[in-house]
């Protein structure tokens, strides 16, 4: 059975546009293979832990191939059960707003305690770094309230560390198969809101679509 998992980086529930796009996915998704599990995991319910510093000895104990305390191994193991959603999926879908030109901090710490040696990737001296989740599909909902596209009149394209972050984290943990979904000028007025929230979603279903025919 195909797993999906949704990973919600907003805190909006009702009026996120990324939301809204990525849930259009989601649901032409699943008029193709009605069977596909759908875990979702709600950043802002969960109660994260703190990358402390038992977690950081764990980290460098792995590193340099000493054996791990107790109270390491358990800050480790929580470290793993974060990262095993990610395993899990065959297919993940993140809805990410764009804030200050970059990622909510929900989504950054969730990204900085799984990303680890032996959990999100492998590293081997000769080859640097190689990334642990293989033969995944990556679909990401950005929102953004202006234009961040090349073809705007404003410099936002060059404040954008938002896309970039996500898609070279995605490759540095293996996954390179990525789609992006843009919805983008939600805070220039209504009308505009309206349409790019209307655009994005009919792109999402549209992409959905091909990657059924693919598949």
């Amino acid at each position: 059975m195909t797993t999906l998992l949704h990973i919600e980086c907003s805190p909006r529930k009702q009026r996120s546009a990324s939301l809204q796009v990525a849930r259009s996915f989601i649901d032409r998704h699943l008029q193709h293979h009605p069977q596909t599990h759908v875990e979702t995991l709600d950043l802002w319910s969960l109660q994260l832990p703190e990358f402390g510093e038992e977690a950081m000895n764990a980290k460098y104990a792995g590193l340099s191939g000493i054996a791990r305390t107790a109270a390491q191994q358990s800050a480790w193991e929580e470290l793993e059960t974060l990262a095993a959603h990610l395993h899990r999926a065959d297919i993940l879908v993140m809805s990410v707003p764009l804030w200050n030109y970059s990622i909510p901090y929900k989504l950054k710490h969730y990204i900085d305690l799984v990303s680890q040696k032996d959990i999100l990737f492998s590293f081997d001296p000769e080859r640097g770094p190689q990334g642990l989740l293989h033969g995944k599909t990556a679909v990401v909902a950005y929102a953004r309230g202006l234009d961040f596209s090349a073809q705007s009149t404003t410099p936002a394209e060059r404040f954008d560390f938002q896309k970039p972050y996500v898609e070279a984290w995605l490759d540095f943990v293996g996954i390179t198969d990525v789609h992006a979904l843009i919805v983008e000028k939600t805070i220039l007025g209504e009308d505009l809101d309206r349409d790019s929230r209307l655009l994005a979603s009919q792109q999402a279903r549209d992409l959905a679509d091909r990657l059924a025919r693919a598949g």
